[in-house]
């Protein structure tokens, strides 16, 4: 870890705004957590979300499971 991901760390969760495509961060922080497994996913790795429930998810496989759908990918 350099002195940047540190200084990263120490903000904490961010409030983000999930929109179609795009997200925009209302409260800096340097990650999000996953609704289904409360992982920390920091934004660089922040590709899945639901724009309807305002989730954020770590893997294809949460947001599947958040859906009700048991598909193995």
């Amino acid at each position: 870890m350099n002195r940047i991901d540190r200084n990263l760390a120490d903000l904490g969760e961010a409030e983000v705004l999930y929109m179609d495509g795009d997200f925009r961060v209302l409260r800096p922080g340097a990650f999000v957590r996953c609704a289904v497994t409360g992982e920390a996913i920091p934004f660089d790795e922040l590709k899945y979300w639901d724009v309807d429930r305002q989730e954020a998810y770590a893997t294809p496989q949460a947001m599947l499971q958040r859906l009700g759908l048991d598909v193995k990918l």
